[in-house]
């Protein structure tokens, strides 16, 4: 699904939300500089892999917060982990560089990606790319997991210190 898809795919499922459009942002500093509505409910998405390449995650975190990968996936009982590539980006969630979101999970078929959020989201909006790194789409973070959880994907909630 591209940003207009998502929009609708947003409308039709009844979810509230609101939008940012903004020039493309590729990571976290750059969108230092875009007025967005909600900056302190911006969400840091990560894609990673495991060692092996047999299991992907999305780490979604508060924008200030850091999230050291060994510390993590010794916590949750992962093999060692690493940013997965450009090529598992496009193929798995259909997104570029800069792009990543939990809303590219809904263009992940095989529901392969595991989704990790920070606990401090919830019962509160999330701001995160429509599939498109040119907008901020705002809703409520629990309404965010009961999408992906009906998609298919396993959610967790977790503590993050950053």
């Amino acid at each position: 699904m591209n940003k207009e898809a998502i929009y609708q795919y947003l409308k039709r499922h009844g979810v509230a939300f609101e939008v940012n459009e903004h020039q493309a942002v590729f990571n976290m500093g750059e969108l230092d500089s875009v007025d967005l509505a909600h900056p302190e409910w911006n969400a840091k998405n990560l894609f990673i892999r495991d060692d092996k390449k047999r299991h992907y995650y999305l780490i979604s975190v508060k924008g200030d917060k850091r999230v050291d990968l060994k510390t993590f996936r010794k916590r949750y009982g992962l093999r060692a982990l690493s940013f997965a590539s450009e090529n598992d980006l496009l193929t798995i969630m259909g997104l570029t560089p800069g792009s990543v979101t939990p809303l590219g999970l809904l263009n992940d078929a095989d529901c392969k990606v595991h989704f990790y959020l920070d606990a401090e989201f919830v019962g509160n909006l999330i701001g995160v790319h429509p599939n498109d790194n040119t907008a901020t789409v705002w809703l409520n973070a629990d309404t965010l997991v009961n999408l992906i959880k009906a998609h298919g994907n396993d959610v967790d909630i977790v503590e993050l210190n950053g």
